[in-house]
């Protein structure tokens, strides 16, 4: 009976063993993981190489649409020397995708990457707010998302500009981008605030041709029938392996 009870605890102490073992493998390996790669900007003398675009809208309205991209300040009442990028239109359309752009580099190809964006803007729509259409800020919808070729505007056989992603449509997210937030202020008043919005991709994986570039992407998808004008104050994301 005595050596039975003498096995058991030889047998322990090996489980023991092996899974203090697979532990210090577990936290060697975490320790050696390369570090995450963060892309941060925050506008402050330009635009830091972000371009932009618009979509969901025929071929040809641009004026009509009363499109604008450019570098600002922030407007009144927020701190007007610091830097934003503006982005404006009127949606006829009842479906208008403004977005800004930009590429990155220094990833590495075929690496599955989680990526995670915090994005600051500056918004007039106070929270319940209605509208054309629908609500002038829950109505419209901020997306985010990090794509392996430039997103861009093409036309249909419709001769309508549409995304060459999957950006999804309005409320819904789509391969490529998601929803992480809406235009509301979360505020009770209609003048310009700063909110900040975030979310992640659990998992993308970069297949571009060993020069490690991707395009990040942030814009908003609009059911609201009438004009919003958005300043893009702090853009970040971050890629772990």
């Amino acid at each position: 009976m005595k050596k039975k009870e003498t096995m058991n605890f030889s047998g322990k102490l090996f489980i023991a063993v092996i899974a203090a073992s697979l532990l210090f493998l577990s936290c060697d390996e975490d320790e050696n993981a390369p570090a995450p790669q963060e892309f941060s900007y925050e506008f402050n003398s330009d635009t830091e190489g972000w371009t932009a675009g618009f979509a969901d809208y025929p071929a040809g309205n641009d004026s009509f649409y009363e499109m604008l991209f450019e570098y600002a300040t922030l407007p009144e009442p927020l701190d007007q020397t610091r830097g934003a990028l503006k982005i404006s239109g009127n949606n006829h359309s009842d479906d208008l995708f403004m977005f800004v752009k930009r590429k990155i580099s220094g990833l590495q190809a075929n690496k599955v990457y989680k990526v995670e964006f915090t994005v600051e803007f500056a918004s007039n729509v106070a929270d319940v707010s209605a509208g054309v259409g629908g609500s002038a800020g829950e109505s419209v919808y901020i997306k985010a998302g990090v794509c392996a070729t430039e997103p861009k505007p093409e036309t249909d056989e419709s001769d309508w500009y549409r995304m060459n992603i999957d950006k999804g449509n309005q409320a819904q997210s789509g391969e490529d981008m998601i929803v992480i937030g809406d235009f509301s202020n979360d505020t009770n008043t209609n003048e310009y605030a700063l909110k900040t919005v975030s979310g992640n991709i659990i998992s993308f994986t970069l297949t571009a041709s060993g020069n490690g570039e991707a395009w990040l992407i942030v814009g908003t998808d609009s059911a609201f029938e009438a004009t919003t004008t958005i300043y893009f104050n702090r853009i970040t994301f971050m890629f772990s392996e």
